[in-house]
């Protein structure tokens, strides 16, 4: 017979990787990138405001 190696599931690396940074570390990294949108749309309308005057 042949030996098969069991796949990797992306479930099981996701779930490991939660795991290592926990509840807290999903936190901050979601607020951290709504910060950036926020950064980068306020910013984009910062230079339009300026190019216009």
């Amino acid at each position: 017979m042949e030996d098969f190696k069991p796949q990797k599931d992306k479930n099981s690396t996701f779930k490991k990787w939660f795991k290592r940074v926990g509840i807290g570390g999903l936190i901050f990294f979601t607020l951290k990138g709504i910060a950036w949108l926020f950064v980068f749309y306020y910013g984009a309308e910062l230079f339009q405001e300026c190019s216009s005057k």
